[in-house]
């Protein structure tokens, strides 16, 4: 095991830092660090079949059977032979055995192949081919373009210009973009001379593994120089080297101490609220089991003092017997007769209906979505029913309701409005495929895929208008934007939003062409200018903003400012207030049409002040402590006395059918949380695009306070609000609640609809536990629930405070790895197959394309789920109690003697074969209406969060039933059997007789109680049904047939009995009584509540049986409101930015585009990007997003949705 680095940390304690030396295996090996060789499976060959029966008899169950299989071995207290139990038994071990296998198969199949994986090592001054797993600690590596990136490595050199090296890192953060990395000076000078690396033999001492994936602190001693390592020098396991045809590097952790197996963790295993109602019932049950045969056992105490003795003559007993003695062992005979209240079979029938679930979610065509070529896929079998109970949905934003494709719409530039079209009269037109694209073939290098319709914007460029030309000036030079040409000028941008406004400065004349860490390359308006880049403000999420500081070729220093436009607004000069006024008015304009905003800004720099600042930034930047803050505050000292150049409004587009999702979620009574990195402003701007937040609500609240007192107060206005009538008494839940797991919020009745908003500083304070319950209390009176600017970490802190304190199921969606604690947090965990890598698919239990599809999966899928699940549940209890409560009557008259009153193969038989596919038919086909109705109405969907199905009252009602039945079970075929003869004149009332007329009547029974059940027929449970009961008969005729009892007579004993007792005209008689006198109460009662008291599941399938399975009327489709009053917002990526790689000689550098001779009328390009939209688009994968496909089926939500 130790040769997978797990055991390890057994060996010493946790390191505090870690030390190594390149090209010294032995001197690494001393430290016993990790090898690179990953172990996920659980088992191997030998240790497969201990462990796993370990694993499998933690199960109380399986516990409690293999203790009645003990007892069934010991003759004084067995009446049943062995095989009664160990036949279920071995089946239910022998099937999760081979599930638990086939798993860690596949497991072992994944390891094999991550570690059996080539790479080229540096070994005796020779490249050798080696496995991954045999990459020590300290071994210098090879790695080529495209390849997976081994282990967590130092980079030492490249073949790409100043040692750059460029990763893509999806896996690890969910980016598409490239990142840049690169290797420090004294290393990249080795290049790929083999001598002088194998003769490299630097000390790095760095830190002990962790899981922070953004950060790296460390040093290489080489020769008599230390120098500096942070995180743009390493390369981390998991991602892929991109452009970049070879590099080398040191590696510094290995295998299960990478930071990529640091951030796996383990999987929360999840169960649903069933099998946590099951284990609460279990343990019930078997109090009820000890009940019952405690008191069967005093019953045959007194029955041996008061009429044993009278026995004695024919069945005499042991000299050391005595009543106690029999007492004690007829206890624990019943034990083993009763044992049906909990069959075995009960966990193996779960575990295929929900397998069978599970595969009707990945053949759903309806969720198959054909752009991507993704269907949807039920990653685990244990949740199903669970998807039939959610409440509350948390979702991520970007890439989940919308498709994080950035296409430029609208801009104001020195307070007048381009992107919308007017038509002759001056009246604003809404824009189509149909409308008018603005001609760009004037600039050879335009983007033939941009599309704007405005052309008043590109008459002003040509026409020099300063105030438009410095406009897009500006998107050209502030970014971190890299380009590249392969065949065609393409951009590699840190955040789309970066890329849709380089792109849309491309169209209109203004073309980024290269960098280097000196200066930029623009083509204005067919003429090409060199900037010279004097320094990047970069952009953070505190700052908001970014900024360059450029010397233009005519020596003229400016600063060049884009950000959110509050920000932007607190630092311009006192003349742009009255443009700020117009252009606060042009944001708002943009608010309504859904739209993302940014301000941009520039000024002019004094030389003077500009070497003076140059200075104190440089030792700013080299500081060792507080560097940040003292850049902070050279920055601000910069970013004053701005001049306002407008702002752009980009179109964050919504994923196909998000509002019409959302809007028939909520009439599902499920509430909706959105939890987004972004700012408050975008976030809730998309909240009233996506119709999660509506005008007509009574009021949305904001809260934004910026220390806890305030955030409190705001949050019990926002509940006095909404509860006038307890405003005055009103006294928020207690802190002492906050250590009591088991206590549960109940929601509070509100009249009208709400919507809160709050921000990420104002969340911190109020996830604190002083302050808990207040936000919790508050947030569920709302019906939506916004939250922005929050840390992965908050995201799943706010699903884990719902999970903690409401008792409701809670179902967590998103598509990037920072949603990965997010779903693994929530009760259910659903990953979209976005733009964002796998890493929330991989951590996800279901699995789909399209946020649209998580209607179907909740509203068809799970509440069908549920519903069998629950019929299943009533119907497998109904059927065991009575088939055991008729052992309980009989023991009355049998002197408690633990005589079985069935058969022994019925008893073996009865769950195993006669009755499992039956109720296996009502589980995986059963439907009360189909998809359509469910549609029509999502009302349908609330007695699942209520738990009105199956319950501790359902299951009472079950066991009231079934001790009725077994009843009326026993006692007629007992009162019809006594004194009754024959025709031939002999007497039917022996015991055999009467086990076989009383196990007939019992399944006859549960085959028509099951029929009741069934909603939805189809041929197979037809087939079932009939099956089973000729099934039975076939097999009763054989087993008591003189064959089988000639060739075992101590095992088939009922010789003849069925052929002589089933052909009395009066036993059919008596079965078919004893079947309706169990069927009628049950009638009798569905009719009396369908038409007095009658559920929302009884009226839509009296209306789908009046419409006879027709689909209801289709629906006119419903225009979606998009607009609102609220601002817009800005939002940058939520990394760092690359501003100091750009400056510090780490660029991608490129080939520049070559210039033109100037501005002519020619043939617009065929390179670049790919539309996305009606204006400029942008993405991070730069694939087709709009390019011409096949026509699609509608979504059911399209088809059916009501007005």
């Amino acid at each position: 095991m130790s040769f997978f680095g797990l055991t390890w940390m057994r060996e010493r304690e946790r390191e505090s830092e870690r030390k190594l030396r390149a090209n010294d295996r032995e001197y690494n090996l001393a430290f016993k660090y990790a090898t690179n060789g990953i172990k996920t499976s659980k088992y191997n060959f030998f240790t497969f079949l201990p462990l796993n029966l370990f694993e499998q008899f933690q199960r109380i169950a399986n516990v409690y059977f293999l203790f009645l299989l003990l007892l069934q071995v010991i003759p004084q207290i067995s009446s049943l032979s062995w095989f009664t139990t160990v036949v279920p038994l071995i089946l239910v071990l022998a099937v999760t055995a081979a599930k638990d296998a086939t798993d860690d198969i596949n497991r072992h199949r994944n390891d094999n192949r991550v570690n059996n994986r080539k790479v080229q090592v540096l070994i005796d001054g020779k490249l050798c081919s080696e496995r991954w797993m045999d990459v020590k600690v300290g071994d210098i590596i090879k790695l080529e373009s495209n390849q997976f990136i081994t282990a967590d490595l130092l980079l030492l050199s490249s073949s790409e210009p100043l040692n750059l090296v460029y990763i893509e890192t999806a896996e690890l953060d969910g980016e598409t973009n490239l990142k840049v990395r690169q290797a420090l000076t004294v290393t990249g000078a080795m290049g790929d001379d083999i001598s002088r690396l194998a003769g490299f033999n630097g000390e790095v001492i760095c830190e002990a593994p962790n899981n922070r994936l953004d950060h790296f602190t460390g040093t290489l001693l080489f020769g008599d120089h230390k120098f500096s390592l942070d995180n743009g020098k390493i390369l981390l396991r998991g991602c892929t080297l991109r452009n970049t045809h070879w590099c080398y590097g040191l590696v510094l952790f290995g295998g299960p101490e990478t930071k990529l197996m640091q951030n796996c963790g383990k999987n929360i295993f999840k169960r649903t609220s069933i099998d946590h109602l099951m284990n609460v019932l279990v343990i019930f049950i078997f109090g009820v089991l000890a009940l019952m045969c405690a008191v069967l056992a005093v019953g045959n105490w007194l029955w041996e003092i008061n009429k044993g003795y009278r026995f004695t003559i024919f069945l005499p007993r042991q000299e050391d017997s005595n009543a106690s003695l029999s007492a004690f062992l007829t206890f624990w005979s019943y034990v083993i007769i009763l044992n049906t209240l909990v069959p075995i079979s009960l966990y193996v029938s779960v575990e295929v209906i929900r397998l069978g679930n599970s595969f009707y979610i990945d053949w759903d065509r309806k969720m198959y979505d054909a752009r991507s070529d993704t269907p949807a896929e039920a990653r685990t079998t244990t949740l199903n029913e669970e998807l039939g109970q959610v409440k509350y949905i948390f979702s991520d934003k970007t890439g989940t309701l919308t498709q994080n494709i950035m296409t430029f719409n609208k801009c104001t530039i020195n307070g007048k409005t381009y992107g919308d079209v007017y038509n002759y009269s001056g009246q604003r037109q809404d824009v189509n495929e149909h409308t008018e694209v603005v001609d760009f073939s004037f600039n050879p290098l335009a983007d033939t895929k941009f599309s704007f319709h405005d052309h008043s914007l590109v008459e002003d460029v040509k026409l020099g208008t300063p105030e438009v030309q410095g406009f897009f000036r500006l998107l050209a030079l502030c970014h971190t934007v890299m380009a590249e040409e392969k065949n065609e000028l393409a951009y590699q941008a840190q955040s789309p939003d970066e890329g849709a406004l380089v792109t849309a400065a491309r169209n209109f004349g203004f073309v980024f062409c290269s960098r280097t860490p000196e200066s930029i390359t623009i083509m204005e308006m067919g003429k090409q200018q060199r900037y010279e880049l004097l320094a990047i403000l970069d952009f953070n999420n505190v700052r908001k903003r970014m900024s360059v500081i450029v010397r233009s070729p005519g020596g003229r220093v400016s600063l060049y400012c884009k950000g959110a436009d509050t920000v932007i607004f607190e630092r311009l000069h006192p003349s742009c207030r009255n443009l700020m006024e117009v252009t606060t008015e042009h944001l708002n304009e943009f608010a309504g049409d859904g739209l993302r905003t940014l301000a941009l800004a520039y000024k002019d720099v004094d030389e003077e002040f500009l070497s003076s600042w140059r200075q104190r930034h440089h030792e700013a930047s080299t500081a060792l402590e507080d560097r940040e803050a003292k850049l902070e505050l050279l920055f601000e000292e910069m970013e004053t006395d701005l001049l306002l150049l407008g702002a752009t409004a980009i179109e964050d587009k919504l994923q196909d059918g998000v509002p019409q999702t959302i809007e028939q979620l909520s009439k599902a009574d499920i509430k909706m949380w959105v939890l987004t990195g972004d700012k408050q402003e975008t976030a809730e701007n998309i909240g009233y695009s996506c119709n999660l937040l509506r005008e007509e609500m009574n009021e949305v609240f904001v809260i934004s306070g910026n220390t806890p007192d305030e955030v409190r107060e705001e949050l019990r206005n926002a509940w006095t609000t909404m509860k006038p009538d307890k405003a005055e008494g009103m006294v928020f839940l207690p802190e002492s609640l906050l250590s009591k797991r088991g206590s549960a919020i109940k929601d509070e009745v509100v009249t009208g609809e709400y919507g809160l908003v709050i921000n990420g500083n104002s969340l911190a304070y109020a996830l604190d536990d002083s302050m808990a319950l207040d936000f919790l209390w508050t947030a569920c009176m709302c019906q939506a629930v916004i939250c922005c600017r929050v840390t992965p970490l908050q995201k799943a802190q706010v699903v884990e405070l719902v999970k903690k304190y409401k008792k409701a199921v809670t179902l967590a969606i998103g598509d990037g790895a920072n949603d990965v604690s997010m779903i693994k947090a929530a009760h259910i965990g659903v990953g979209i197959s976005g733009q964002e890598g796998m890493q929330a698919v991989s951590s996800s239990d279901y699995s789909f394309a399209q946020f649209r599809f998580l209607q179907r999966l909740l509203l068809v899928h799970g509440r069908w789920s549920y519903l069998r699940m629950c019929k299943f549940l009533r119907y497998f209890f109904y059927k065991n109690f009575t088939f055991t409560f008729v052992h309980f009557w009989f023991a009355f008259f049998c002197g408690f003697s633990a005589q079985t009153v069935y058969d022994e193969w019925f008893i073996t038989l009865y769950n195993l074969v006669y009755t499992a596919l039956p109720v296996l038919g009502l589980s995986l086909f059963d439907q009360d209406v189909d998809d359509v109705w469910s549609f029509q109405y999502p009302q349908l969907y609330v007695p699942g969060q209520l738990n009105m199905y199956f319950s501790k009252t359902a299951f009472f009602k079950c066991a009231l039933h079934s001790g009725f039945s077994s009843l009326v079970l026993f006692f007629i075929p007992y009162g019809a059997m006594s004194d009754t003869m024959r025709n031939d004149g002999k007497d039917l009332g022996d015991y055999q007789s009467f086990a076989v007329i009383t196990q007939t009547c019992l399944l006859v029974t549960v085959c028509i109680q099951l029929s009741l059940e069934v909603a939805y027929w189809t041929t197979v449970n037809t087939i079932f049904v009939v099956g089973s009961l000729v099934m039975y008969f076939v097999v009763t005729f054989a087993m008591y047939s003189n064959g089988m009892f000639l060739l075992s007579p101590s095992s088939f004993s009922f010789i003849g009995t069925a052929r002589n007792t089933l052909n009395q005209p009066n036993v059919w008689l008596t079965i078919l009584l004893t079947s309706i006198m169990c069927v009628l109460p049950v009638l009798v009662y569905r009719f009396l509540t369908i038409q007095l008291w009658p559920t929302v599941n009884d009226k839509v399938m009296f209306k789908a049986r009046q419409a006879k399975a027709a689909p209801p009327p289709l629906s006119r489709k419903a225009r979606m409101r998009r607009g609102s009053s609220r601002r817009s917002g800005y939002a940058f990526s939520h990394a760092q930015g690359y501003g100091e790689l750009v400056t510090s000689r780490r660029f991608l550098r490129r080939p520049t585009v070559s210039p033109s001779s100037g501005i002519t009328p020619m043939k617009r390009s065929t390179t670049s990007f790919i539309p996305m939209g009606r204006s400029a688009g942008y993405s991070p994968t730069a694939g087709a997003h709009n390019t011409k496909v096949p026509d699609v089926e509608v979504t059911s939500l399209q088809m059916y949705r009501t007005t």
